[in-house]
């Protein structure tokens, strides 16, 4: 064999062999994707979601032996310290506006919005941890003896109030027509605290009234969203129809009004718009759900709808402001409200206790969540106390200003 044969073959020896190799490659590589699409490496994560619990009752009915054998002042009341170690699991949350009842106190918040109970008649909340006034109610004990929105409250009957819960406040602060509550309490702006002694009474107060304020000017005051809301505001509703032959405006006044049932909110707002949501309920997943409007309402054509609000404007007003605002333009007057953007389900028990429970958020039509911000007044307009004292309204009559210009 000549060496330019051997040459030759050897060449053609290295091209079969290259091409062997790419060719394998290439359909391997085909034939390993067509496996990877048809069967895909299976992917696992872990902790995906929060794992069960197992909590070991042991150390707490070990605890409740000792106190029951142990303690100076036995024997123990043991319905006592079931409701406290409730409000001890309830209390661990963190959310103020989540709260156990024992049965006396829940007859008292239960009667509160049924329109009666004996008491100072304000409403209480927390806010940054400190125990404060939300509101007093129109008429009541604690509003004749200058208490006021965004008071705090240091202490009740001499003891601090640091750490305590509204529900605890509460019952503290209730009591029977006639006897006296002593509260510490403090106002921005003014340095010492105060003392102050109030004589609790019966506080029965209609939630709505309204009066002509004339030039077609109709003013209605909430008070608060209770039992009886619905059926008076339809009341006043039909009084103003009859009595007032022009109306043009209509002035609504949350002012100091702590909120009570949402439905309240929604029944008030379908008297002004139709088929729209007042507010949207959204739960701890994410999912959401609207109310909307489903009545044609009195004052679904007015020109023009003024709302007043504070410090004390909470909750279901809130609501309400948002939706006037939102839905038919209304004008907010006065001062930033509260801020109280969740909503709480009530359940009684046999014992006549109670649980509320945060379950949702609300958020404005605009899907807004107000809660720690408040709503802010389209016009800011300051009331004081000396215009408490005097019996003065700037912010009433900055509203009617505003609707006579029209």
């Amino acid at each position: 064999m000549t060496p330019f044969k051997k040459f030759q073959r050897f060449l053609i020896l290295i091209l079969i062999s290259t091409s062997f190799f790419y060719g394998g490659y290439y359909y391997g590589k085909m034939g390993y994707e067509f496996e990877i699409k048809k069967s895909p490496p299976k992917i696992t994560v872990i902790n995906k979601a929060p794992q069960d619990q197992t909590v070991d009752f042991a150390l707490f009915w070990e605890i409740w032996e000792l106190l029951k054998t142990n303690h100076l002042n036995r024997p123990v009341d043991g319905q006592e310290m079931l409701y406290g170690a409730i409000s001890g699991m309830v209390n661990s949350l963190g959310d103020p506006y989540t709260a156990y009842l024992p049965p006396v106190l829940n007859e008292v918040v239960t009667n509160s919005l049924n329109n009666s109970y004996q008491g100072i008649g304000a409403e209480l909340g927390l806010r940054d941890g400190q125990l404060m006034v939300v509101s007093p109610l129109d008429g009541s004990p604690a509003l004749a003896a200058g208490i006021r929105a965004g008071d705090k409250i240091l202490g009740i009957e001499g003891e601090s109030t640091v750490g305590i819960t509204i529900s605890e406040a509460v019952a503290k602060i209730r009591g029977p027509a006639g006897t006296v509550s002593a509260l510490t309490t403090a106002r921005d702006g003014v340095v010492e605290p105060m003392k102050v002694e109030i004589t609790r009474g019966l506080i029965t107060i209609d939630s709505v009234i309204w009066e002509d304020k004339g030039d077609g000017i109709a003013y209605i005051r909430i008070s608060r969203f209770g039992a009886d809301t619905n059926s008076q505001w339809d009341k006043v509703v039909k009084e103003i129809g009859v009595k007032m032959s022009e109306l043009d405006v209509v002035i609504v006044d949350v002012r100091g009004n702590p909120g009570g049932y949402l439905q309240g909110a929604v029944h008030v707002a379908g008297e002004f718009f139709f088929n729209k949501p007042v507010l949207f309920q959204q739960e701890a997943t994410g999912e959401e759900q609207d109310y909307v409007t489903k009545r044609v309402g009195f004052f679904d054509r007015l020109p023009k709808v003024y709302v007043l609000i504070d410090e004390g404007s909470a909750s279901s007003s809130e609501i309400l402001a948002a939706a006037l605002k939102d839905q038919v333009g209304a004008t907010l007057i006065g001062k930033k409200s509260f801020g109280k953007g969740t909503i709480q389900e009530a359940r009684d028990f046999k014992d006549g206790s109670g649980v509320h429970i945060t379950t949702a958020k609300w958020l404005t039509p605009m899907k807004v969540w107000v809660h720690g911000e408040g709503l802010v007044p389209d016009v800011e307009v300051e009331r004081t106390a000396d215009d408490f004292n005097e019996h003065r309204d700037p912010q009433l009559d900055k509203a009617i200003e505003l609707a006579k210009e029209i």
